[in-house]
């Protein structure tokens, strides 16, 4: 009887070892087609407010319509709402599709965009720099304003 009922405690064990890793498998999937949609964006215009490749993006309208559009996720309006979604991650363990968030304006949370590995962000940053464009987190200014990200859930 304790044989079977070890027996059925390890295979039960191994199932839920293989529905975490086919989660995994699936946010892998859906956080690379997030971060690709992201990438064919590069260069539409930073517009205030804007919130659709047509009209352009700021840096909460690019990082809602790209959640929106590959993950049918529905976000917050602005940056600092946004912050409040999903959990808090530290740098060190930061995944493709993450948000992170800087201080721009001289207020917490005043800007976002989508984490996309190595180091890069991908986001629409001002007026002044044109459009929807990737940087590295590791540059002086992005260090100096980083004020934290967050992980969503995924799912496709």
């Amino acid at each position: 009887m304790r044989s079977i009922l070890l027996l059925s405690i390890l295979l039960l064990g191994a199932c839920a070892s293989v529905k975490s890793d086919v989660h995994t498998q699936e946010s892998s999937a859906a956080a690379k087609n997030l971060a690709s949609y992201a990438r064919s964006l590069v260069g539409i215009r930073y517009k205030y407010g804007g919130s659709s490749p047509d009209t352009g993006f700021d840096c909460s309208g690019f990082v809602g319509h790209v959640f929106r559009h590959t993950l049918g996720i529905n976000l917050p309006r602005t940056s600092e709402e946004i912050s409040h979604v999903g959990k808090s991650v530290s740098t060190d363990n930061l995944r493709v599709g993450d948000l992170v968030f800087f201080n721009t304006l001289n207020r917490r949370f005043s800007h976002v965009g989508i984490y996309l590995g190595s180091d890069r962000f991908i986001h629409a940053p001002s007026t002044s720099t044109g459009s929807v464009r990737t940087d590295n987190m590791r540059e002086d200014y992005w260090k100096k304003h980083y004020d934290g990200a967050r992980h969503i859930t995924l799912s496709v």
